[in-house]
């Protein structure tokens, strides 16, 4: 079978051989390989990286969230208030206990009574106090790790604890009112450890509320 002259451009050419003007395709049934123009398909993010980059190869978390500056703030404020409050229980119930060593003493009767009182009430309250020390002292161990349960009790804690200052103040200043000038001066001063426990409350509030992205991080 003759395919016409070689040299003849415009001859026909052999069937299943392209021309030389025209581009090879490729078989439909081998699928185009991707080069260097071929658009590839962006890593997917884990979970736990920042916005617009993965967690990390294999999966592991993003980079480490720091604890606000409030948070740390009311950390370190339940860890004063905490130990105070646990120093001043051991203080009741030994000033309670060398009160009721030196009433009973006296060799009265009445007094031996009320010694023996005085010691029963001192150590109540003071193991009473000592129990409630241990409510920021936990709380404050726990911010590092603990969710939102830990910043609620915070948050509760320093509630209570402004509370109790604002009763403080206002008691302070009915007694600076009924005061005479003499006695003016020291109802004064003695107002400013209420300002000061209000003032510590207060920071506790603010400072954990503001935390609540935080402690509702994932955590791994």
């Amino acid at each position: 079978m003759s395919f016409g002259d070689p040299h003849n451009p415009y001859g026909q050419q052999p069937q299943g051989q392209p021309g030389y003007g025209y581009p090879q395709q490729a078989p439909q049934s081998v699928p185009p390989q991707g080069g260097y123009a071929y658009p590839q398909q962006a890593p997917q993010a884990y979970p736990g990286g920042p916005a617009g980059y993965p967690g990390g190869p294999g999966g592991y978390p993003g980079p480490h969230m720091e604890m606000p500056g409030g948070a740390k703030a009311a950390r370190v404020i339940l860890w004063i208030l905490g130990i105070l409050q646990l120093l001043g229980g051991l203080f009741v119930i030994i000033a309670f206990a060398l009160l009721g060593v030196a009433l009973s003493d006296s060799g009265s009767s009445s007094a031996n009574e009320a010694g023996a009182a005085a010691g029963t009430v001192g150590a109540v309250i003071g193991v009473l106090v000592i129990g409630l020390s241990l409510w920021p002292i936990l709380t404050a161990a726990k911010m590092a790790k603990g969710g939102s349960g830990v910043r609620v009790s915070g948050i509760i804690y320093g509630s209570v604890q402004s509370l109790f200052a604002v009763f403080g103040v206002l008691v302070n200043l009915m007694a600076l009112g009924a005061s005479e000038n003499s006695e003016a001066g020291l109802t004064a001063i003695s107002v400013i450890p209420s300002l000061i426990s209000l003032a510590l409350g207060i920071t506790i509030i603010v400072g954990l509320a503001k935390a609540g992205a935080w402690f509702n991080r994932p955590r791994y």
